[in-house]
């Protein structure tokens, strides 16, 4: 894999120009799926990138569109099917976002009832995984944790990104781990708070209703070079979600700023989170 290469960012580079081309040569999801012999779902989910191209599957695809030198997409496809860190290991609870964390220029997210996992402490992130999945095997939480910690890099790289964090006041007082893990977990929220990448912001009680009273997310965006479209992210129960179609991100754009508008100032909104540390303590 050439050097600096993302698969989770080739991967969607990748879906993204076969999607254009396809559209380009006016040939619908079920035209291409019945002249390739395949699933109209796989195109789908290729173009949507929640599927990894084979290279054969490119080859066929740009032989289709008329695509006379297939070698960049060729390639891309190569750098997708490549192992990032956040890949190693056989467990289910596998998350493609670190891929698209490490080539975000802006991260902005909301977060309803938890410290967000970029800025959590290794005891709250046990915490919050085992009480997700009380049944969870010893060893695959452990790796989780290190999973979760290891993501917090991006956030200490040469060139982070630009991290604003909008957090719920639910997530200062809900008792996750015990006082002292409470304790130290708003402690590094505050700490982390005070480098000049990363903006906390706490929407109060007081508030009341909202745009995402019930919607926690990420915001990323990327580079216009990068040829990725900006993404929102959702985990939920009931799987992972990613939209990223124009009038999607500009629902959430004006939520974030609606949030931004209501949410304490972040010089205010770290005197709270002191404020609820020191309570625990």
């Amino acid at each position: 894999m050439m050097a600096g290469a993302n698969p989770t960012l080739r991967q969607r580079q990748l879906a993204n120009r076969l999607r254009d081309l396809r559209h380009d040569s006016g040939m619908s999801i079920a035209e291409v799926a019945e002249a390739l012999l395949c699933s109209a779902a796989k195109i789908s989910r290729i173009e949507t990138a929640q599927r990894r191209a084979s290279l054969r599957d490119v080859r066929d695809l740009c032989r289709l569109y008329g695509v006379e030198d297939p070698s960049e997409l060729m390639a891309l496809a190569k750098d997708a099917r490549e192992q990032g860190w956040w890949q190693d290991g056989e467990d289910v609870d596998f998350r493609p976002i670190p891929g698209l964390e490490n080539d975000a220029i802006a991260i902005s997210e909301f977060e309803t009832t938890t410290i967000p996992g970029l800025l959590q402490t290794e005891d709250y992130a046990r915490a919050v995984i085992q009480g997700f999945l009380p049944q969870i095997d010893p060893s695959v939480l452990e790796d989780r944790v290190a999973y979760r910690m290891k993501r917090q890099n991006v956030l200490r790289k040469a060139k982070p990104p630009r991290y604003w964090v909008l957090l719920d006041e639910s997530a200062l007082h809900r008792h996750i781990g015990g006082e002292q893990v409470m304790a130290d977990q708003l402690g590094q929220v505050a700490e982390m708070a005070a480098a000049p990448h990363v903006t906390v912001q706490v929407v109060p009680y007081t508030v009341g209703a909202h745009m995402a009273l019930d919607s926690a997310f990420m915001l990323l965006e990327f580079d216009p070079s990068a040829g990725v479209a900006d993404t929102v992210y959702m985990d939920t129960l009931a799987g992972q979600i990613f939209q990223e179609k124009p009038a999607q991100l500009a629902r959430f754009r004006e939520v974030l700023n609606q949030l931004r508008a209501v949410a304490l100032s972040p010089k205010d909104s770290i005197a709270l989170v002191r404020q609820r540390s020191a309570a625990f303590r």
